[in-house]
């Protein structure tokens, strides 16, 4: 497993203000095409950062929005249920809706415009995961997002065939994948109680060729993490060559560097 905390002095936190809005960013890497990576429920943790410094390592400059929790590795990795219930009764997520868009989906696609703005190159690319997973995929109506990642995509909690996008977004989203070439790729564990099957294929379904799905066996989680496995990138990764786990954050990096047509960085 990562380690339990880690240094957050190799970022730099910003507070960027968009639609009312200010929330906390963690940025790491000074040049390269930007990559905003979105925390899983757990907020921004120790084994977040780490594939955050493979992601920059790689020559990308990476943006990590605080949309909860404690801007640094502070935040333990297990479920919280007063975060939990915050997040029912708050205005800017939605947990149980199908067919709708987050509120703050428009706040993260005002991120996304500012860090091209910023990094430029021909766009940028995101990733979500577990709660945030679909948040990549509604954010790719953005012309500014290129590569799209949706990683354990868990929303709706309750309809394990639905999406948490609506079906403008889908319909954008269909349009780009016929007119640009345009790829979402996506990640999940077998066994996995979030994001089941049937919401990958919704995906294929409503994306056809435009999505490339990997569903990994359980048995390719860290038996040290949760049962079954559930954060392809983070708590459930083994750090070791061959893994499985492994090998999808080295396809990940090649599809942000195909896309964004970035040259190579350093080994991650």
């Amino acid at each position: 497993m990562a380690e339990r905390t880690a240094p957050i002095d190799e970022y730099t936190r910003r507070d960027l203000a968009f639609l009312d809005r200010t929330k906390p960013v963690l940025l790491m890497g000074a040049t390269g095409p930007a990559v905003i990576v979105i925390h899983e429920v757990y907020g921004f943790t120790p084994t977040l950062a780490r594939f955050c410094r493979w992601i920059c390592d790689a020559g990308f400059r990476v943006y990590a929005p605080v949309l909860f929790g404690s801007a640094d590795t502070s935040n333990p990795e297990r479920m919280q249920l007063g975060r939990v219930l915050g997040l029912c009764v708050s205005r800017e997520f939605y947990l149980f809706a199908a067919g709708k868009s987050s509120p703050v989906v428009e706040w993260l696609k005002a991120l996304a415009r500012f860090a091209h703005k910023e990094c430029g190159g021909p766009g940028v690319g995101v990733i979500g995961m577990c709660l945030t997973g679909n948040f990549a995929l509604a954010m790719a109506v953005e012309p500014v997002v290129l590569a799209p990642v949706v990683a354990q995509p868990g929303l709706p909690s309750h309809k394990p065939a639905a999406l948490d996008v609506t079906a403008s977004d889908l319909a954008a989203v269909r349009k780009r994948i016929k007119e640009e070439g345009f790829v979402v790729r996506g990640y999940r564990f077998d066994g996995d109680k979030f994001c089941r099957a049937p919401r990958f294929d919704t995906l294929r379904q409503e994306l056809g060729n435009g999505f490339v799905g990997r569903t990994l066996p359980d048995s390719a989680g860290n038996p040290t993490g949760r049962k079954p496995p559930h954060s392809v990138f983070t708590t459930e990764l083994i750090d070791a060559a061959g893994q499985p786990t492994r090998a999808s954050v080295d396809e990940v990096i090649a599809f942000f560097r195909e896309r964004l047509r970035a040259p190579a960085g350093s080994a991650p």
